[in-house]
């Protein structure tokens, strides 16, 4: 693809959802590659990612974002024992408190790793990072020092910019564009412990369960896993009240992992999003004074047995 003319690809990609045309696997890859590393001019750059997210990404176009989101990404240090549960991060509390760091926090306490990674730029939201703060888990500097704390606490933190920059540099894009776009897709598989994770994905939207369901098993050749989920308002933890959907993924197979009741529950949502109320919520369900929601014990078990297996 020559790194100049961009008019060509746009025009295939921008005729809408039904006139749009996928681009190859390769062109994917090379296009994404230069979204990434930041060559690609300002105007041409953004036509691309309206294009994109007007028309979709393709299986081929999605697995070569991801090639190439990979190639650009840092690798963290992985830990021995169980693999290490990567939790991504983007959006944050918005009516009911955000339990994320409550599956991390159990999952550390039973021995099994978990790397959590994000970014927070919603200002109708409460950010994953005060939350973190309120706990008292501290974010690490670099992939580095994540390694030390998987090694050491079983959980570390990082921003995803330390991960891959020009990733996080994408997704920031979405307040000055006034929508998602594709690397908000593709985040949701960066994996930088290859071989030695668990990725979760997490997803709202029910095309994305179809796509992200249909990569995953590619995706997890070679000695993958991950755990496709619907996400809670974004969050990387299963709705309180709502069937669970848990599939998981390992070495290309696709796996139920839903419990044998799988019906809507009646259970208690907690409104307490801002930062200390959320931290005394979690807090009170780690120390047994507030019981442990159901679907947060069939996430447990599903994550237990694709980090263990």
């Amino acid at each position: 693809m020559d790194s100049a003319p961009y008019a060509p690809l746009i025009k295939e990609i921008g005729r809408g959802a039904r006139g749009a045309r996928d681009l190859t696997r390769e062109q994917a890859r090379e296009l994404f590659g230069q979204l990434l590393d930041g060559t690609v001019p300002d105007l041409e750059r953004g036509a691309i990612l309206i294009a994109m997210r007007i028309k979709g990404e393709s299986l081929d176009e999605l697995l070569g974002f991801v090639e190439a989101m990979q190639a650009g990404a840092a690798r963290v240090p992985a830990p021995e024992g169980p693999r290490t549960v990567v939790l991504p991060t983007f959006n944050g509390a918005r009516k009911q408190a955000n339990l994320m760091p409550l599956v991390a926090m159990l999952l550390a306490r039973d021995g099994i790793p978990v790397l959590i990674h994000g970014r927070h730029d919603f200002d109708s939201r409460i950010s994953p990072f005060e939350l973190f703060e309120a706990l008292g888990l501290p974010v690490a500097g670099d992939v580095g020092e994540a390694g030390q704390r998987l090694a050491a606490e079983r959980l570390a933190i990082l921003p995803t910019a330390a991960i891959h920059p020009g990733l996080d540099a994408m997704m920031a894009l979405r307040p000055r564009l006034g929508l998602r776009n594709s690397s908000h897709s593709v985040a949701k598989l960066l994996d930088p412990l290859p071989g030695c994770s668990v990725r979760v994905v997490a997803v709202t939207h029910p095309e994305y369960v179809d796509s992200m369901g249909t990569a995953l098993p590619i995706l997890s050749t070679g000695g993958g896993r991950a755990l496709l989920m619907r996400a809670s308002e974004g969050e990387a933890y299963l709705h309180l009240r709502r069937k669970a959907h848990l599939q998981g993924f390992a070495d290309g197979q696709a796996i139920d992992l839903n419990p044998q009741s799988n019906e809507d529950l009646e259970w208690p949502l907690s409104t307490a999003c801002e930062p200390a109320d959320n931290a005394a919520l979690i807090r009170a369900i780690l120390a047994g004074a507030e019981p442990l929601p159901p679907r947060i014990k069939d996430q447990l078990a599903a994550l237990r047995r694709l980090a263990t297996a």
